[in-house]
């Protein structure tokens, strides 16, 4: 018997503890409450953890996040923590060639700013669920999502919270937001989530001091073994990632730590960076990689950020994502929660946030995967970056979708992928 079935109904007679619950507390769920707040909805935010509490996470935002984090009212306040600016993205080939590719460009299109920002979640993720708190949002911490609760129409009126029968309780909503990330027990209660066979791979993250030859920008550095990504993030730190086939997890498992510094003192092309660097917190695991939700709503419930859709953290993605998505969601929640009645009209602005969410992501989730599949097969990087390494404004175009500010459709051309593939000449 699931569940669902197992739970008490909830009181039909019963105000609900908050118009809106959103589960989890990063950046999609911290972003989503604050919107929703400020038009004046009831809002209570649930994350099992306390904050300030750290993440693996690449902790690149794109230039187009900072338009976000300027609309929440936080911008200049990241910015003021030392936060690492990043001119655009250097990739190394197996081959040894460079992508290098920048933000501010001739190619004619221009972001919120003309750089990204790198910050630590740990600061980050305070600066945003405190302004969601500023704007009227009930936070909880420490409480642990365990189930969504439905109410005799089947409809999701709510939530479990606690792991153990004596501290279990239900508070109810009448609409549940899932920003609970790659593993969201919001949607795969719901079954929402569905995994991809491919790409697997999981992550190993984490800070150092005293990298060397580290630039302005963010730097990966692609093998047949999987990537590592090293970018400053501010107050004389670097974050390192090593990315690698989830098939390598019974090595990972055994000691991550000794497998992330072993990963990198056996490439030389990354080897003396760290010759005179100190780790400086442990080494986190995050993965398998390449979840989506089959669509981003239920009755009475929605998913945003990485709980809707994450493929692979080569490109960056999740934080602009998970800012873009709250965004988005706000707006039609808020509707959602106003509406009278109930059944099918409730689920009206659900069904348009999916939509649009589809429409405004599709694109950059044709481009995550062509950029996947060459960093899975190094005769496809190894060509890409043959070609890309001669033609700056190629890479700049391709460096600006990635960006969030240039749009898909320029690198997803016919012309385009044909120079990609044959080196034609540039057009005139």
């Amino acid at each position: 018997m699931s569940r669902e079935l197992r739970q008490p109904l909830p009181d039909p007679r019963r105000m609900p503890d908050a118009q809106v619950i959103v589960v989890g507390g990063g950046p999609a769920g911290a972003a989503t409450a604050t919107f929703l707040a400020s038009a004046g909805v009831d809002v209570m935010l649930l994350d099992r953890a306390h904050f300030p509490r750290d993440k693996p996470c690449s902790e690149y935002m794109s230039p187009q996040a900072s338009r976000i984090l300027d609309a929440l009212g936080v911008l200049q306040t990241v910015e003021l923590t030392g936060a690492a600016e990043l001119k655009g993205m250097r990739v190394h080939a197996p081959n040894g060639k460079v992508i290098h590719g920048e933000f501010l460009s001739d190619h004619g299109f221009r972001g919120y700013r003309d750089r990204g920002l790198a910050v630590r979640r740990t600061i980050l993720d305070k600066i945003l669920i405190d302004r969601a708190r500023a704007a009227g949002v009930r936070v909880e911490e420490g409480a642990r999502v365990s189930d969504v609760v439905r109410d005799a129409r089947g409809r999701v009126c709510g939530v479990e919270v606690g792991a153990r029968s004596r501290e279990r309780r239900v508070l109810t909503s009448r609409l549940v937001i899932g920003a609970d990330g790659l593993r969201s027990v919001v949607g795969r209660r719901l079954g929402l989530i569905r995994l991809s066979a491919w790409p697997r791979r999981i992550a190993l993250v984490t800070h150092y001091s005293g990298v060397e030859g580290t630039t302005g920008f963010g730097e990966m550095y692609v093998d047949r073994g999987g990537y590592c990504g090293v970018a400053s993030v501010g107050g004389g730190l670097t974050n390192v990632a090593v990315v690698v086939p989830a098939s390598r997890g019974a090595e990972v498992a055994v000691d991550r730590t000794d497998f992330l510094e072993s990963w990198i003192a056996e490439r030389a092309a990354i080897a003396p960076m760290f010759a005179n660097a100190t780790r400086v917190d442990e080494v986190r695991a995050t993965g398998p990689f390449a979840s989506s939700a089959r669509r981003g709503w239920a009755p009475g419930a929605a998913l945003v950020g990485d709980a809707a859709d994450f493929f692979d953290p080569f490109t960056g993605e999740g934080i602009y994502a998970a800012l873009r998505g709250g965004e988005m969601l706000a707006s039609h929640a808020v509707d959602a929660v106003r509406r009278d009645g109930s059944g099918k009209s409730l689920d009206l602005p659900l069904r348009a946030y999916d939509r649009v969410r589809r429409a405004e992501f599709s694109g950059k989730w044709k481009v995550e995967r062509l950029i996947g599949a060459g960093v899975g097969f190094p005769a496809l990087i190894n060509r890409a970056a043959t070609i890309l390494s001669g033609r700056r404004d190629m890479a700049d175009l391709l460096v600006g979708v990635v960006g969030d500010f240039v749009p898909a459709r320029e690198v997803l051309r016919p012309g385009y992928l044909l120079r990609m593939l044959f080196a034609l000449p540039a057009r005139t």
